[in-house]
């Protein structure tokens, strides 16, 4: 009855994790709307120019679009205090109503399905600045030691209408990508995303002008401004030869160089466990900012002050988390989960975060084998809260747990031991970065593909870590050869197979919610469930 009572509160604690009030604009900002539904983004064309003095910005965006079905009215998303100055198509203004930070726009053309048009927003005013970036984001305005500016954008939570105009929800990348145009003084440098097309003298400024060829994700856009040096190589990959570009502060250079020698080393482990990089066609940059980092495509920005750890800091505890810099290895993990493929609601957020934290470990793996990579990600188990699930709620913008992140990598390391075949498991990530190349997915997308590549159905294994907060619970008695076992705090039909460790010896086990007994050879003297699966355990008498 104690048990029944104990799983009773967690699935409780599970429900009253989901219990939050959302409000209308929430669902403005999460949800398809059926002013979003009915187009679909095929190119940005945003022109943005900075004023450092003012801490303003303003600009355009051009929204090139595809007409799915007949509307009149279209969604667009800008926050306040950004303000939306006018909108033309045609050469004719549209006039628009808000609610809140969404914007609807009264389109005076007759929108016909399968036809591709176009309309410019134009817009400006004194962004949000980013009080804790990256994690509360907007603009970071500040200086270098030299007393140069020095600013840059970050907004994976707060979205990308913290700073410009555009269709602001996961599910709709720009197909053909963005160009990106960035004016700022004249002795600074703008670095965004994919490759440098043009640089244009103004009267004080220069214009950047940036292209991205590939579909991105759009908290993926960004803007640093900097007094950057730049130096590059080519990385001989498995799609030919890759463009590697790096710019950090001038005064950083030398430190820079040193460190930046991860970079390669990241692409070598990550294109052997997940595939290619996705974006050859745009070039990998790695870029100085003044906060912690992101993951920008193609444009993956970097303030770990260049030393290996997390801060310096090992978030394992074990030694193996200072073997490598954390934020050139895990933002840029970003590149095929959260970048290439994307969840289509934020609450499916653990895709991007759960398999980035655990490229951190097969990183490891690849330079310092296995015993190194399990030691490590068993180390960062500690930190898993199990407060709320991993998955948050649909169609509100709640993207979930942090638990996303360690119990995330935790769960995909016993999938890893569950199919007993790394060479299998190296096939299904791969298989992932193939088979959701360039897309935006679902989390039954993803659970369904490893589920059928496994030959091993984790329906309920899913359902237990991503959707609820209980650890399974293995119970069992020793009764001289006679080991007794069941699990409890499980949803119904979980049956996770364990290794055990009995007498030394690794043995498998099979246990459900039922009892069940396995009698051995020989007196059981000594028993324990292997660290690499993450499960309670709890003898009885």
């Amino acid at each position: 009855m104690k048990e029944k009572i104990c799983a009773a509160v967690l699935l409780l604690l599970t429900i009253s994790a989901f219990a939050q009030e959302f409000t209308r604009a929430d669902t403005l900002r999460g949800s398809i709307t059926p002013e979003r539904a009915w187009f679909d983004v095929t190119y940005y064309d945003l022109k943005v120019a900075v004023n450092p003095s003012e801490k303003t910005i303003e600009g355009s965006n051009t929204i090139s679009y595809k007409i799915l079905e007949p509307n009149e009215v279209m969604q667009i998303d800008l926050q306040a205090p950004m303000n939306i100055d006018k909108i033309i198509q045609n050469e004719k203004e549209i006039s628009f109503t808000s609610e809140g930070n969404a914007h609807f726009l009264k389109l005076q053309k007759k929108q016909h399905e399968g036809n591709e048009e176009k309309l410019t927003i134009y817009f400006s005013g004194k962004p949000i600045v980013a009080r804790r970036p990256p994690w509360d984001g907007g603009f970071t305005w500040t200086k270098d030691s030299n007393g140069k500016d020095f600013i840059a954008t970050s907004n994976e939570g707060i979205g990308s209408s913290v700073w410009w105009p555009l269709k602001d929800h996961p599910s709709d990348e720009p197909d053909n990508g963005i160009t990106i145009s960035v004016t700022a003084p004249k002795d600074l440098m703008d670095v965004s995303n994919g490759r440098l097309k043009e640089v244009i003298e103004n009267k004080n400024t220069k214009t950047w002008v940036w292209q991205v060829v590939n579909p991105i994700n759009a908290y993926g856009v960004d803007i640093n401004i900097g007094d950057y040096v730049h130096w590059s190589e080519k990385y001989k990959g498995e799609k030919g030869m890759l463009d590697m570009d790096y710019y950090v502060l001038r005064e950083n250079e030398a430190k820079a160089k040193e460190q930046f020698k991860q970079a390669p080393m990241m692409m070598e482990a990550f294109e052997h466990w997940f595939g290619p990089y996705p974006f050859y066609e745009d070039g990998y940059k790695l870029i100085e900012a003044p906060y912690l980092g992101m993951e920008h495509q193609s444009s993956v920005t970097y303030g770990n002050k260049f030393e290996n750890g997390y801060l310096g800091r090992d978030l394992s505890d074990t030694g193996w988390g200072l073997k490598f810099d954390f934020i050139i290895i895990h933002e840029s993990g970003h590149e095929w989960f959260a970048n290439s493929i994307t969840n289509k609601d934020v609450a499916d957020m653990w895709i991007h975060e759960g398999f980035t934290n655990y490229s951190e470990n097969l990183y490891l793996d690849y330079y310092f084998g296995k015993k190194a990579s399990s030691e490590y990600v068993i180390g960062t188990r500690k930190k898993i809260m199990n407060q709320s699930p991993i998955i948050g709620q649909y169609n509100v913008d709640n993207s979930g747990s942090g638990d996303m992140y360690y119990k995330g990598g935790n769960m995909l390391h016993m999938i890893r031991q569950l199919i007993e075949d790394d060479e299998k498991w190296r096939q299904i990530l791969r298989g992932l970065n193939k088979e959701f190349y360039h897309q935006t997915v679902t989390t039954k997308q993803i659970e369904d593909y490893i589920s059928e590549k496994s030959g091993i159905d984790l329906s309920e294994f899913f359902d237990q870590y991503l959707r609820t907060v209980m650890v399974p619970k293995l119970q069992y008695s020793i009764d001289g050869k006679n080991l007794k076992f069941r699990y409890v705090d499980i949803v119904k039909n979980f049956d996770m197979p364990l290794i055990a460790l009995i007498n030394g010896k690794e043995e498998w086990i099979y246990p459900t919610s039922e009892w069940k007994t396995k009698t051995l050879s020989s007196p059981i003297l000594n028993f324990q469930i292997k660290e690499d699966f993450y499960v309670n355990s709890e003898e009885k008498n």
